[in-house]
C-alpha cells in the first residue's frame, strides 16, 4: 500500500503535492474502488478497447512504467513541455492519444486478456507494488516523455488509471 506523504499548502509546490497522485493513500484507494466496479461488460463513452483490454493495457503500461516491459520510443525527442502539461494541467487528458504498438490492445500488442477477474487482480496487484514504499523496482523510461522521477511517475500513475477508468463510467 501507498504511504501518504504530507502536502505543503504555502507554496506552489504546495499545489503539486496537492495533485492526485498513488503515492497519496486517498487517491489510491478510490482508484481501487473504481477499478473494482468495472465489469466486462461496462459501456465504454470513447475508444475502441472493450473493458478486459483497458485492464490488460494498464498492467502493460505499468510494466513499462516499472522496467519489466519494453516498449518502442515515441517519435522525435522527448516532449519536455508536454510531459509538464500532462502531468500538472488540472484538466483530463484528451481521448484518442496514440498508444505504442507494444501495448495497444486494439491493434493485438500487449498481453491478451484471459480471464477478467484474474487479470483485475493482477493489476490490483501491481498497483500495489507500484505505489509501495520503499521501491522494489527501478522505473523504466517513458516512451513520450522520456526519463521522469518518482512524483512524475506517481502522478502519470494516477492520471493514466484515471483516463481509462473515465472511459469506462468508473
Amino acid at each position: 500500500m501507498p504511504m501518504a506523504r504530507a502536502p505543503a499548502f504555502n507554496s506552489l509546490l504546495g499545489f503539486f503535492c496537492m495533485a492526485k497522485s498513488v503515492i497519496n493513500l486517498a487517491d489510491f484507494d478510490t482508484l481501487h474502488q473504481r477499478l473494482h466496479s468495472v465489469r466486462p461488460d461496462s459501456p465504454r463513452r470513447w475508444g475502441k478497447m472493450n473493458p478486459h483490454q483497458m485492464i490488460c493495457h494498464l498492467t502493460d503500461s505499468l510494466r513499462v512504467a516499472m522496467d519489466m516491459k519494453k516498449v518502442s520510443p515515441a517519435p522525435g525527442r522527448p516532449k519536455k513541455v508536454l510531459k509538464l502539461l500532462a502531468l500538472w494541467l488540472p484538466l483530463p487528458w484528451p481521448q484518442g492519444y496514440p498508444t505504442r504498438p507494444e501495448i495497444d490492445q486494439v491493434a493485438g500488442g500487449g498481453t491478451p486478456p484471459a480471464d477478467f477477474e484474474r487479470d483485475r487482480e493482477e493489476l490490483q496487484a501491481l498497483m500495489n507494488r507500484f505505489a509501495r514504499c520503499p521501491l522494489d523496482f527501478r522505473f523504466g523510461t517513458h516512451p513520450g516523455f522520456g526519463e521522469m522521477s518518482e512524483n512524475e511517475w506517481m502522478r502519470w500513475a494516477y492520471l493514466h488509471t484515471d483516463h481509462h477508468l473515465r472511459q469506462f463510467q468508473a
